[in-house]
């Protein structure tokens, strides 16, 4: 086989390949605009946090583990004494 024809076939190879990917993607498009969007529920508003109430223990937790992640220690080694409403 010659240089020529192996750089034809790899050449038009790519452009065959590149072609079927923008038409699956043309079809893909083409098949979600179809579909109906699901309209997204309204969900209540969280209530406001008066001074008295206690945070909830999953709160909690997701701030003991971002203080231990900034401080590079272990959750275990963290002891959160309080929190206060900024």
């Amino acid at each position: 086989m010659s240089n020529a024809f192996v750089c034809i076939m790899g050449i038009s190879t790519v452009f065959v390949g590149l072609i079927c990917i923008i038409l699956l993607c043309s079809l893909m498009s083409f098949i979600c605009k179809l579909i109906p969007e699901k309209k997204a529920e309204s969900v209540p508003a969280p209530k406001a946090a008066s001074g008295n109430e206690s945070i909830s223990g999953e709160l909690a937790a997701a701030v003991c583990t971002a203080i231990a992640e900034d401080l590079g220690k272990d959750v275990k080694n963290i002891r959160i004494v309080s929190f206060k409403k900024a």
